[in-house]
């Protein structure tokens, strides 16, 4: 979308419209844009390549004032630890190429703070170095590419 991004666009119409029931359907696996599309206003979450018959019923439960999400959805994208706001920061800037000693200046926390928060963050994410939890973090949603 050009203007704006899917997340944003559920909360305009659903700030106009509040009773808008909207379905995401999409190609991007990510289980943290799915989050936030639920979070945002999302009734329901399908991949464009779930089967027509997936569609059909998200549609009919989303206008039954139901949320759906099917279940190979749920289990796979919302089982997963999720990033905290500040690990996110931090991941930002990991991707913009800053160090631990130069992370740590900007939100003025320790240097061995920033370090803990990147364990934290390479293990919830399954990774083992800095630059894999960056892509995986990007491939989940948890930052924008």
């Amino acid at each position: 979308m050009p203007d704006m991004n899917g997340i944003d666009a559920i909360r305009a119409i659903r700030n106009e419209f509040q009773n808008a029931r909207i379905i995401v359907l999409t190609t991007y696996h990510g289980d943290a844009l799915a989050r936030r599309a639920l979070e945002a206003g999302a009734a329901g979450y399908l991949l464009k390549s779930m089967l027509r018959k997936e569609l059909l019923e998200t549609i009919r439960a989303v206008h039954a004032g139901r949320r759906r999400i099917p279940p190979e959805i749920a289990t796979e994208h919302f089982t997963q630890d999720a990033l905290t706001e500040r690990e996110i920061q931090i991941l930002r800037k990991v991707g913009a190429g800053g160090s631990n000693k130069i992370i740590a200046s900007e939100p003025s926390i320790s240097e061995a703070t920033v370090k803990a928060r990147m364990k934290n963050i390479l293990s919830k994410l399954g990774t083992s170095d800095r630059t894999h939890a960056v892509t995986m973090a990007m491939k989940r949603g948890f930052l924008d590419g």
